[in-house]
């Protein structure tokens, strides 16, 4: 897909239904001029409920769907038949989308599942009608409940893109490359920064027609977790991933200080990252001897499985494949929980911005520009 087509932040103003009024009709017909009360209830307002779709993997049919309103409920009538309810409205998100109050930036709820409903506003309830009223003392009661008003609320939704393992490195890492080469993805590749704008996903392809999900999100930078570079937009997309991947070339300066770098962003963006199972792959090491192999292993951190890979050659692919298939089926790494922290409104303003520059039709798809307002510029 596009990367212009790939969104994954949506701010939308949602308003259930009211409930209609009760009914204060009295019974009356040609022999019967005094009848008691008969008033029926007023129906619900529609709910506005969120359901998971696998058939959506980004948010784009949301885009300008900004203002979404579900049916009011009707009011009751004589014979004390009751309203008709408010029409529901749902809106299908992929999985994996976050919900949170656009006003507080707190947690409202996710949806992790295919088909599962989220009620995200609850419409209005239906007056009663003065049926129910009726006493010894008040036997024909002219007055009936009116409908709960309905509910406005303004929620921003995000996606957090669901794979087994992540691909994390600085730009130019060799991510992209790899993706391209264990699946069947085209993400574009060039040799300059910041060639992925937005994540990849692939299905790699395992032994015995196994397979598991790869993503690709674009090259970390220091200060990243503050907003440098692509920033908070797509450090996110990693937090459910079973296991992370990190990748850094063989020609760094410093491949231990690198990968202190990497670690340093994700646990300033959420501590919890660091908890994860991490596999560190070496790339582009088709030039390397056995000699050089071996010197650059004492540079390398001892505390994680190291592999060196070359997506040109195809050094080390299947023992990397191996690797990750070993660790994912891990019952410690199978399970993904996520804490999910209220939402810094200074951060979404920023997305804001960025969805807004997206509107603009006449904008380039390579136009760069609208990260400027993330710290584009000072890189």
């Amino acid at each position: 897909m596009a990367s212009s087509n790939f969104v994954d932040y949506v701010k939308i103003f949602c308003r259930s239904g009211k409930g209609g009024p009760g009914s204060k009709h009295l019974y009356r017909d040609k022999l019967t001029q005094k009848g008691g009360p008969d008033g029926g209830d007023g129906g619900r307002g529609g709910h506005i409920i969120l359901r998971g779709s696998k058939n959506h993997w980004t948010l784009i049919h949301l885009k300008y769907a900004r203002h979404i309103h579900a049916g009011d409920g009707e009011g009751g009538s004589l014979s004390r038949s009751f309203g008709k309810e408010g029409e529901d409205k749902t809106i299908e998100v992929p999985c994996g989308t976050v919900v949170y109050d656009a006003e507080t930036g707190e947690f409202l709820c996710d949806i992790t599942e295919d088909g599962e409903e989220v009620i995200l506003i609850k419409g209005g309830r239906g007056g009663q009608g003065n049926w129910h009223f009726r006493t010894a003392t008040n036997q024909t009661p002219r007055f009936a409940q009116p409908g709960e008003p309905s509910i406005e609320k303004t929620v921003i939704l995000q996606l957090k893109v669901l794979a087994d393992v992540g691909l994390v490195g600085f730009p130019n890492a060799g991510k992209s490359t790899l993706l391209s080469v264990v699946s069947a993805a085209k993400p574009e590749i060039a040799d300059y920064p910041f060639t992925t704008l937005v994540p990849n996903l692939g299905i790699v392809a395992y032994r015995d027609n196994k397979s598991f999900v790869m993503a690709d999100i674009p090259g970390i930078i220091e200060g990243a977790a503050e907003g440098r570079g692509l920033g908070l937009r797509f450090l996110r997309h990693i937090e459910r991933n079973s296991i992370l991947l990190f990748m850094i070339p063989v020609d760094s300066a410093n491949l231990l200080d690198e990968y202190n770098i990497l670690l340093n962003e994700l646990k300033q963006y959420n501590p919890e990252l660091v908890d994860k199972q991490r596999i560190l792959a070496i790339t582009k090491c088709d030039m390397l001897d056995d000699e050089l192999l071996t010197e650059l292993k004492k540079e390398l951190p001892k505390d994680i499985q190291t592999v060196f890979i070359s997506s040109v050659s195809g050094l080390g692919i299947p023992e990397l494949k191996d690797l990750i298939w070993t660790e994912i089926n891990k019952e410690s790494n199978k399970v993904v929980e996520i804490t999910h922290r209220p939402m810094e409104i200074a951060y979404h303003e920023v997305e804001e911005e960025i969805d807004e520059d997206d509107i603009d039709e006449e904008e380039e798809d390579d136009d760069l520009s609208q990260y400027k307002g993330i710290g584009w510029d000072e890189l």
